[in-house]
């Protein structure tokens, strides 16, 4: 379900939305099933207008079929497969990270999902040379580990300049800020990173957990509703603008006490991979810090419960690799 937010369409403003929260029309589901001509007189808005944003809110969120050789065509045409810059990571993931998908990496605090998120950033920008949208939730971005990795890359200031040039940074404390961004990108905000040449490839929310984990519970009853609406803009994001979109989750405990991603079931069907970084047992040594587990937990490409062992400190010697495409019998299963 799509919260009602002012802005959503010509019309819908402010004060509107404030009336239909008061009579219970919360959602966009909620106001196309609703009697629109009992709800103009509830809210006393014209028929009309309400008519209209009805029209415009369906054009907007309703599905429309498509033939799977059109879904066959998309696929040959526009599918790229970015490298995180990472070897076991690319295997692990299937060659890299795939555009028009969202990948998803949990861990807990000190797993290395920031780190992750530092490197594709850092691979894509300076190897790649194509720019990345990096969306902080948490306030753990920083500039100087960007640009010490960059400096391991590389020992030429131009190029380490102008590979930070293309890493664009937006902070987003809370979900609706999150909202507001992934809306504005959306809505032209792209063509505004790429003024001056070159195209965005990655959107990288680093984390969706932290702005999106306080409001669920029973004392938040949209809670989950706006998790849905965050899941949905990043999808449509990386679909769209054929991006490759890469988030960050915490962990919690299962009822057997295994690990498992954050967020709960609902959120489990947004990413279309799902890894989850643990420290190897046993690894307490300075020597070992840097080492991880990565254990793939879904994909509709590799076997679940694959696994591989990542040196996070080896993350820029991995070697070039570019953007590349594969064909649909080589990448479905």
């Amino acid at each position: 379900m799509v919260v009602l937010r002012e802005g959503m369409c010509p019309g819908l403003d402010e004060t509107l939305v404030r009336d239909l929260r008061s009579v219970e029309i919360k959602t966009v589901e909620d106001l196309v099933s609703a009697d629109i001509e009992r709800l103009a007189q509830k809210c006393s808005v014209s028929y009309k207008a309400l008519f209209a944003i009805r029209r415009v809110l369906l054009a907007q969120h309703a599905a429309f079929p498509v033939s799977a050789a059109d879904l066959y065509q998309e696929l040959l045409s526009s599918t790229a497969i970015l490298s995180t810059g990472h070897p076991s990571l690319d295997e692990l993931l299937g060659s890299g990270l795939y555009t028009g998908e969202l990948t998803e990496v949990c861990g807990g605090p000190g797993s290395g999902k920031s780190q992750v998120c530092f490197g594709v950033s850092v691979h894509i920008s300076l190897r790649l040379k194509q720019r990345v949208v990096f969306i902080d939730t948490a306030g753990g971005l920083s500039a100087t580990r960007l640009l010490q990795m960059l400096q391991a890359e590389t020992s030429r200031e131009e190029e380490q300049t102008e590979a930070l040039e293309r890493i664009h940074v937006f902070r987003a404390f809370d979900v609706f800020s999150l909202l507001d961004r992934l809306f504005q990108l959306r809505g032209g905000g792209f063509s505004q990173v790429c003024v001056g040449g070159g195209s965005v490839r990655a959107v990288i929310v680093d984390s969706v957990s932290a702005v999106i984990s306080p409001l669920l519970g029973a004392k938040h009853g949209e809670g989950m509703s706006l998790m849905m609406q965050v899941g949905g803009a990043l999808k449509t994001i990386a679909k769209d603008f054929n991006m490759a979109a890469l988030v960050t989750n915490h962990v919690t405990r299962s009822s057997g006490g295994e690990l498992q991603p954050g967020l709960g079931v609902s959120w489990s069907h947004v990413p279309r991979t799902r890894i989850l970084l643990q420290r190897p047992a046993g690894s307490g040594s300075a020597a070992s810090s840097s080492l991880r587990t990565g254990t793939l937990i879904k994909s509709s490409r590799q076997p679940c419960g694959t696994k591989v062992d990542l040196d996070l400190q080896q993350w820029t010697q991995a070697p070039d690799r570019l953007t590349g495409k594969r064909k649909l019998d080589q990448t479905e299963s």
